[in-house]
């Protein structure tokens, strides 16, 4: 059997192939992909072959937001069955490292991550009409739950993990920096854990109008305003919190300075070396924490959007046929009008 994919070439060549689907394995569940969002990564893939080592060297199907139904059970399936509807996580940890052991799944030693240039072979992605995966990445979700928005669970996930760096976030005056997907959610969750305010920074009026309808309390243009933050720090004192989602070293800078002494800084974006003030870390005693994907997010992830706790629906700003993907890709980049792009990926009804 074979099935449309989105494959990357290399460095600007998106295909819409037709590749082979493998067989069912006993543990195994086969899903007619509903929808497929456009990560950060996918675009690093797109627009310049990969990121910092890591480089596409052959093919690769790409995508890791995912969502579908079931339409084959392995012999050995007994949680899914046909017809349920899931939102397929893309990180497949070994469980037998140091790393699985200790439960740090996120940073497992022989990691698997759906749509990942990171090994050779690639680990093949989820953009594609049809997907035969292991049961334990499949989480159910209700009929009433949009498959577009089962499909942001990982981003979500992400989230949430970033949050759980910071601590709690009830009562906490709280920057975000960086309005993309990420930005939003981590709004959305900070909205979610009952922080006092939340403020969100981004060169753009489109996102930020998308970080108010997920919970944002004030939105700061800096492209049109560059002090904006140092003056709403003079109005209201310095942050508790700042989630910075941009990887630009100006938003990090203006994140050092606007957190509180022993205030804590989670760096959501990923970049390469950048010139920062230790003195003022060190000066402030800063908590200066990274964030690396997920684990048990995802399953709570999975609930918070079937419960409706936390509705995703305004970061979808554009979806596209899977055939179209070379033009989903341009409008992703597209930040002036695009926050989350997906790809309707043709195999689910």
């Amino acid at each position: 059997m074979t099935v449309k994919a989105c494959v990357l070439h290399k460095q600007n060549d998106l295909r819409i192939d037709e590749v082979a689907l493998p067989d069912l394995g006993p543990g195994d569940v086969r899903v007619a992909m509903s929808h497929g969002g456009i990560c950060g990564s996918d675009m690093h893939y797109y627009q310049h072959g990969g990121f910092g080592p890591v480089r596409v060297v052959e093919p690769i199907i790409l995508g890791h937001e995912v969502s579908g139904v079931i339409e084959a059970v392995g012999a050995q399936v007994r949680d899914l069955q046909i017809g349920d509807r899931v939102a397929v996580s893309p990180s497949r940890p070994c469980f037998d490292c140091d790393y699985c052991a200790s439960e740090d799944f996120q940073h497992c030693a022989n990691m698997r991550f759906m749509g990942s240039a990171r090994t050779v072979p690639h680990v093949q992605g989820g953009f594609r009409s049809h997907l035969v995966t292991e049961q334990g990445q499949c989480f159910k979700v209700g009929k009433d739950t949009p498959l577009a928005n089962a499909a942001c669970s990982e981003p979500l996930a992400v989230c949430l993990h970033a949050a759980a760096q910071a601590g709690p976030l009830a009562g906490k005056s709280v920057l975000v920096t960086g309005a993309g997907p990420i930005g939003a959610l981590c709004v959305a969750v900070a909205k979610m854990q009952g922080a006092r305010s939340i403020v969100v920074t981004d060169l753009f009026d489109f996102t930020l109008g998308v970080s108010e309808q997920m919970g944002a309390t004030t939105t700061l243009n800096i492209g049109a305003d560059p002090e904006g933050v140092t003056r709403h720090v003079a109005d209201h004192g310095p942050f508790d919190v700042v989630f910075e989602c941009s990887a630009a070293e100006p938003a990090i800078l203006s994140a050092i300075a606007a957190v509180r002494p022993r205030g804590t800084i989670v760096q959501v974006g990923v970049t390469g070396n950048l010139n920062l003030p230790i003195n003022a870390i060190v000066g402030k005693e800063i908590t200066f924490k990274g964030t690396h994907r997920f684990h048990p997010e995802f399953a709570q992830a999975v609930d918070l959007i079937d419960r409706g706790v936390i509705d995703v629906t305004p970061i979808v700003t554009q979806t596209y046929p899977l055939e179209d993907a070379v033009a989903a890709f341009k409008t992703a980049a597209n930040r002036e009008k695009a926050v989350k792009v997906q790809l309707k990926l043709d195999g689910a009804a």
